[in-house]
């Protein structure tokens, strides 16, 4: 029965989908400036995210809204355990918000061709010199244009909900930006959409937003250090089964 039901939640979100994502890029081919685009796109993001949480049964524990309203523009970087963080990520981001993904995102049906068309950012994970080509790329527009970017350093889903290594992109994004980072940390996701799964379990979510960690300071040379301190900051905000299994160990 809860596969079932599970099915069911998949199918009316994918049709939705299938209807919106089109509307929504045909919209975009008559806003010629990418930064109306990526705006645009964000209405799309906070109504289609929204919808599926709510199909999904999921409960919000917590309002980050405003924390991540008032940290505009930033670098917002999130744990990722779900395939419910997308929408919660494209609910939850303030307007103006550039998003990053693999440029494998366009062969997403329907939202895909919308993230192409829209203008936020894709990186080829395989080619480091154009994948930082790319970064340099979104940093020249955020930083002209007052956006924000949000990202999941981790680069993957999560299997059992702990935390992973992070890679590097979010911090030479801080540093050609200037931008504060800002932590929000998810938890519960994935009891509720695990990776890899046709099941869907309704129940809660939990969304904290930390403090803005200043970047003005952050140099090249101490690039690793920033980057253990974010996530350091991120795994002690979460629950102890999501936790970094060697930090648990050490304690």
């Amino acid at each position: 029965m809860l596969l079932l039901t599970s099915l069911v939640r998949q199918l009316l979100g994918l049709a939705v989908m299938a209807v919106m994502a089109p509307l929504f890029a045909v919209g975009c081919l008559f806003l010629p400036p990418r930064v109306w685009r990526i705006k645009f796109c964000n209405f799309f993001g906070h109504t289609m995210g929204r919808f599926v949480v709510w199909l999904c049964g999921t409960r919000i524990q917590g309002n980050p809204v405003p924390a991540m309203n008032a940290a505009m523009p930033a670098i917002y970087v999130s744990n990722h355990t779900s395939p419910l963080d997308i929408f919660l990520g494209i609910w939850l981001a303030p307007y103006g918000t550039c998003g990053v993904a693999k440029k494998e995102v366009v062969w997403y049906p329907f939202f895909g061709q919308l993230y192409l068309l829209s203008g936020h950012l894709r990186v080829d994970r395989g080619n480091h010199g154009r994948a930082l080509e790319a970064m340099r790329e979104v940093a020249e527009l955020v930083r002209g244009k007052g956006l924000g970017i949000w990202l999941w350093p981790e680069g993957t889903r999560s299997r059992d909900g702990r935390l992973l290594p992070f890679k590097k992109g979010f911090a030479h994004l801080a540093l050609a930006t200037g931008l504060p980072v800002v932590p929000v940390v998810v938890s519960g996701a994935h009891r509720i959409w695990r990776k890899n799964s046709l099941f869907i379990d309704p129940g809660v979510v939990t969304i904290k937003v930390l403090p803005a960690i200043d970047t003005s300071a952050w140099r090249s040379e101490t690039l690793d250090q920033h980057i253990a301190d974010v996530r350091q900051a991120i795994n002690a905000a979460l629950p102890p089964e999501q936790q970094d299994s060697v930090a648990v160990a050490a304690k």
